[in-house]
């Protein structure tokens, strides 16, 4: 009677080779598992930190005393570091914020509420200064006497009624008007322009005498005066030029312009004056005065 085979040393290395790749594969698998949940619970746990930096206390208590909290301890911290640079970063941002706004209600305090002398607002398109007065067709009221005992009139002969109530090209903003007069009311650098028109036409009811006087070489001049706390006033501009009509003509037709920047006071007064007023036509498109501050 033959005995019973066994299995073949190849059957058993086959078996031994498939229950070694299964087990490898488990571990593989085992393994895998474990380090994927391991990664999952570091994760979560870095996330639960992180925002537990901004949420583990209060940010407002913490900005507050963030002067007060430093210390070598903490320093090592990188929570602690992340909410010491946030803090920091946002108390500058207030910082910031709060000086803009400060600083816009000054600047419409100070343009509100009164100020003296020293104390000048700063100026803006709602307060500028600026002022156009144009001639006045009553010649009548138009200029000052020819001899004025006053002390403080000048050369020549005052304009003393401009045209300023918006009739035409005339205007004030923020300036005065008195008796002819511009009253500045900031201390600063204006420029001041002025142009005054001189026409002579001959009318056969003019006193001879007269219209021989006006054909002779005339000198027309025109003035530009600034009065002050000094008694007299104090001359800015001067334009002049030499005039002669013939007996042939029937008329002659001039202008004198000038302009300059000056510096002015608050209070002080700017006025015209012009000689031979007799023949100073105060057209209004031709003869005319102003000033600006820049």
């Amino acid at each position: 009677m033959l005995p019973a085979a066994g299995p073949s040393p190849g059957q058993t290395c086959g078996a031994v080779l498939v229950a070694a790749v299964l087990l490898q594969s488990v571990c593989v698998a085992v393994t895998f598992l474990y380090f994927t949940n391991e990664l999952k619970q570091l994760r979560d746990t870095y996330s639960k930190s992180s925002i537990a930096c901004l949420t583990g206390e209060e940010i407002g208590n913490f900005i507050q005393n963030l002067d007060l909290i430093e210390s070598e301890d903490r320093a090592a911290d990188p929570c602690w570091q992340v909410k010491w640079h946030l803090g920091k970063l946002i108390k500058k941002m207030m910082s910031r914020s709060y000086e803009e706004n400060i600083s816009a209600v000054n600047a419409e305090r100070a343009l509100t509420l009164p100020h003296t002398d020293g104390q000048q607002p700063p100026r803006s398109p709602v307060n500028r200064i600026a002022a156009h007065l144009t001639g006045n067709s009553n010649r009548k009221n138009s200029l000052s006497p020819r001899i004025d005992s006053s002390p403080r009139r000048g050369h020549g002969q005052k304009i003393n009624n401009w045209e300023s109530s918006r009739k035409g090209h005339s205007f004030l903003y923020n300036v005065e008007l008195r008796n002819g007069e511009l009253v500045i009311p900031q201390t600063g650098f204006y420029y001041i322009y002025s142009q005054t028109y001189f026409r002579f036409r001959e009318n056969e009811n003019e006193d001879s005498d007269l219209l021989a006087q006006i054909r002779n070489p005339k000198q027309l001049v025109q003035y530009v005066y600034k009065l002050t706390n000094y008694p007299e006033p104090i001359l800015l501009m001067k334009s002049a030029r030499t005039s002669c009509w013939s007996k042939k003509a029937e008329y002659g037709l001039y202008s004198i312009y000038q302009g300059g920047v000056f510096q002015l006071k608050r209070e002080d007064r700017i006025f015209v004056s012009v000689s031979n007023g007799d023949i100073v036509d105060m057209d209004k498109e031709a003869s005319f005065f102003g000033a600006f501050m820049i």
